[in-house]
């Protein structure tokens, strides 16, 4: 088995063909690191090598009886190191501070476990922005990820490396995790299928409703099918959380998306805050509505209040810079948990440090305010698809095409100059994971030899109707066949 080979196949493909023998996982897992140590040195998308042991591991799962082999068996995938953490393997989550003290975790995160038991190997970690705060994967500590597609530009972030190396076809999964648009901008940059699901479909623990409950997880994929397939080992209630979070989710099989019933869908390019989006960004939202229309949907364009009311969309913002500021600041502190000495500013990013500063300044009562205001923003949001009785919203991903590495380096007057080009990119990510709802970018375009996504936006807990709707374009756009300039089967 070649890396090429290997990355011919969906992860579906590969669990088919290790299950009937056809293929060993010790095969796939050989075939996935000999593509990652032909492209890493390119795209710096893996900090963290297992192979060794992944190649155990492998072999393990090759002598297992057919009654102990789980929906992932023997497939290689990929993890982020940030979003979880796997024990006895090193944790930077991008930073130089756990970098510099060389720290292993010593817990597995749920999200984790259940990858493990699902049999699926994982074969290394991959690069991330410094706790993940900003959407380029940049990190001073191992260095900018590069997008396979344009080496000069971003996978985006912050699980840019799982999609450098998805797109790259080392993998046919990576593990994704989305505060902001994290899952969604590194699927739009490298042409992935990558879905924020619903807020409490995927537990979040050994962390408790990270940033408020804003940050869902998942992973990045090149096909519907697979996004499908890690919505069915990776959701379900946390048997330990509350009760009452955890009950409300549709039954049934996501992993063979049902073809779509005619849907009511709204369409805009619409955006707030001065953000401009790029011509070929409307372009592609443009296209992506037509096609809809002819699959057979009810197709009108139309635009949320959180896209189009400048002043509530400053007042969200707003409690959100302060809630943010917090979590900086107790991610922060974290770290001095974790490692047992202070940090230092000369141990995190600029932003890291202002923005920690920032967070130490809001008092209780603000901070309560912000997350009041968040929830409240969030209901209000939700309400449009209620009272219009839409059932998705398709939007730009983000306004611009992948833009180049460098753009997110703090300036000598203003350390979080990175963190303010973030809002620009994330205008139409973030108020669905303050609302909650499930997102999904799917990869519907090429412009100028660079990957665009779409972005459809469901109601709470319908994530099987956006698997649905993307089946239906992906069947049209066969766009998991596209290779990126640097890929397994290139080099």
């Amino acid at each position: 088995m070649t890396p090429a080979e290997l990355a011919d196949m969906d992860a579906i493909a590969q669990r088919n063909a290790i299950s009937s023998h056809d293929l060993s996982s010790v095969e796939a897992v050989e075939a996935a690191i000999a593509g990652a140590r032909a492209v890493n040195p390119a795209l710096n998308c893996i900090v963290h090598e297992r192979y060794e042991r992944a190649l155990d591991e492998a072999a393990t799962a090759d002598a297992a009886a057919p009654d102990q082999r789980g929906p992932l068996h023997g497939v290689p995938v990929v993890v982020k190191d940030l979003d979880g953490t796997f024990a006895d393997e090193p944790y930077w989550a991008g930073s130089n501070y756990l970098k510099r003290l060389g720290y292993v975790a010593t817990e597995t995160s749920l999200l984790f476990r259940r990858l493990i038991d699902s049999g699926a190997i994982i074969i290394a970690k991959t690069n991330t922005p410094e706790l993940g705060l900003v959407p380029s994967t940049e990190p001073v500590s191992v260095g900018p990820c590069r997008n396979p597609y344009d080496l000069t530009r971003s996978p985006a972030g912050s699980s840019g490396g799982s999609a450098a190396a998805v797109a790259a076809g080392v993998v046919a999964i990576g593990h994704a995790g989305d505060g902001g648009g994290s899952i969604r901008l590194p699927a739009s940059n490298c042409g992935l299928v990558g879905l924020k699901p619903s807020r409490d479909l995927v537990p979040t623990f050994p962390d408790i409703d990270p940033w408020g409950g804003l940050v869902a997880r998942l992973g990045v994929t090149r096909t519907v099918a697979d996004t499908a397939l890690l919505v069915d080992v990776l959701a379900g209630p946390d048997p330990l959380a509350s009760p009452q979070v955890h009950t409300r989710f549709p039954a049934g099989s996501a992993q063979s998306p049902a073809a779509s019933p005619p849907l009511r869908i709204a369409w805009t390019t619409a955006a707030p805050g001065g953000v401009v989006v790029e011509a070929a960004v409307r372009g592609v939202v443009e296209a992506t509505a037509s096609m809809l229309a002819e699959a057979g949907h009810q197709v009108e364009e139309t635009t949320p209040p959180i896209l189009t009311d400048e002043a509530f969309y400053g007042q969200v913002m707003g409690w959100f810079l302060d809630a943010f500021s917090v979590w900086v600041r107790r991610s922060v502190d974290g770290f001095e948990v974790l490692g047992g000495e202070p940090v230092t500013e000369a141990d995190v990013e600029a932003h890291t440090w202002a923005l920690c500063a920032m967070g130490a300044d809001v008092p209780g009562p603000r901070f309560d305010a912000a997350i009041d205001g968040l929830m409240r923003a969030g209901r209000r949001i939700r309400s449009f698809w209620e009272d219009e009785r839409y059932d998705l919203l398709l939007t730009p991903v983000c306004a611009e095409v992948p833009w180049a590495l460098g753009g997110f380096r703090p300036q000598d007057d203003n350390p979080l100059a990175g963190v303010m080009r973030s809002a620009e990119l994330v205008t139409y990510a973030s108020p669905f994971n303050i609302s909650g709802q499930p997102a999904i970018s799917l990869p519907v375009a090429m412009v100028d030899g660079l990957p665009v996504g779409a972005q459809l936006v469901g109601r709470w807990g319908r994530d099987h109707q956006l698997l649905a709707v993307g089946a239906q374009l992906e069947e049209r756009l066969a766009w998991q066949h596209r290779r990126p300039a640097t890929h397994v089967a290139r080099i």
